[in-house]
């Protein structure tokens, strides 16, 4: 993947998509901004903006009017036709509708985040505990969960959110499909979610997936004792591009979490890492799921 950078004009990668493409361009018009020595009132006051709306372009929180990056990348002092239009079509490319536009009745302005980045990832680490992860759910098991969280919901709303859990999975198969390490707590096996008949389901499919070379799925036992994790589920997200920093994801009941300070996602991250050793093996989880499956 690469990017916009100054000396440059080639495009970065359609597949990155748009939450990505607009946290590259605000990361580049940050790195001008302060190169020229210009603050964020200026900048605002040149695309008749606040200082607050500058800041949530620089963090890519917002999309961009290509007039408003033209008339900054002038006051920072960029000349360079070539890069200029480089940046102001990573502007275009920023602003295009992610596949889950269609589902705007239903996503949440929070979950929105996530899914434009978890399509931009490289390698999604996952712990669970109380489900199985949304990438790695059946569509009865989806619906369950579903009926959850919605239960005055219309089965009209029901089956867009299950369809918008389902089409998520595409990523699995994409082309260039990121690695998914997912390590979930045995309770969450254990909960028969939507029925015994669901749950069953549920568990083959993840003896299914483990086949696929880019899934790995390992389980906590409850022999192993208490965990680093016992306080809830996360998720680490890291891209291949260096203009992406690293993000845990953590989701909350009406919103959710993205920490991309270094210090809160190494602490994360040695937690899964340590989750990761304390788990059994891929093979062992293998067995483990055709051992719950029988019981059930």
């Amino acid at each position: 993947m690469s990017t916009v950078q100054p000396g440059s004009s080639e495009p970065p990668g359609e597949s990155l998509g748009p939450t990505a493409l607009r946290i590259m361009l605000g990361n580049q018009l940050h790195r001008l901004r302060e190169a020229a020595g210009v603050t964020p009132d200026q900048a605002g006051y040149e695309i008749r903006a606040s200082r607050s709306k500058i800041s949530r372009m620089e963090n890519g929180r917002v999309g961009f009017k290509e007039r408003d990056v033209a008339d900054l990348l002038t006051l920072y002092g960029l000349t360079d036709e070539q890069v200029r239009a480089g940046v102001l079509s990573l502007a275009r490319q920023a602003n295009v509708p992610g596949w889950w536009s269609k589902y705007g009745d239903v996503l949440a302005d929070w979950f929105e985040t996530y899914l434009g980045l978890e399509g931009a990832t490289s390698l999604i680490r996952t712990f669970e505990l109380q489900f199985v992860h949304g990438l790695l759910q059946t569509e009865a098991y989806a619906r369950a969960v579903t009926l959850l969280g919605h239960k005055g919901a219309s089965a009209d709303e029901i089956d867009r959110r299950v369809s918008l859990r389902l089409k998520r999975q595409d990523l699995l198969v994409a082309a260039e499909p990121p690695r998914v390490w997912s390590v979930v707590d045995e309770a969450a096996l254990r909960r028969p979610v939507g029925g015994r008949a669901v749950m069953r389901a549920q568990l083959n499919c993840l003896i299914e997936v483990t086949a696929l070379p880019n899934v790995i799925i390992q389980v906590v036992p409850f022999a192993r004792g208490g965990h680093a994790a016992a306080g809830g589920s996360f998720s680490v997200l890291r891209f291949a591009d260096p203009e992406l920093l690293d993000v845990v994801y953590i989701e909350q009941l009406t919103s959710a979490l993205y920490l991309d300070d270094r210090d809160d996602v190494d602490h994360y991250m040695e937690v899964m890492n340590r989750l990761s050793a304390e788990a059994l093996t891929p093979a062992e989880t293998t067995d483990f799921l055709a051992e719950i499956t029988r019981e059930i």
